[in-house]
């Protein structure tokens, strides 16, 4: 039950993680580019937006289920066996 338990939340954690870091990401995006003085290209949301989409996706893909997984793991072994 728990092995289960566990891929369902390391893989739901992933996506979620994937599509809030990559927006995250632009976010980061924009601000360098307004610091930057960079104008985007018309329909895009910053200069260079892609790169730190996928700098953001990454990092949210990987840190999000492990920062779950852990807290999971910590849970466990603090319920009392009986």
């Amino acid at each position: 039950m728990t092995r289960a338990r566990r891929i369902g939340v390391g893989c739901f954690t992933t996506f979620v993680g994937l599509a809030s870091g990559g927006m995250i990401g632009v976010l980061v995006g924009k601000v360098t580019g307004s610091i930057r003085g960079c104008v985007p290209i018309e329909g895009t949301p910053a200069c260079d937006w892609y790169y730190f989409a996928v700098a953001g996706m990454i990092l949210g893909a990987t840190t999000l289920p492990i920062l779950a997984l852990r807290r999971l793991r910590r849970a466990e072994n603090a319920r009392p066996t009986s």
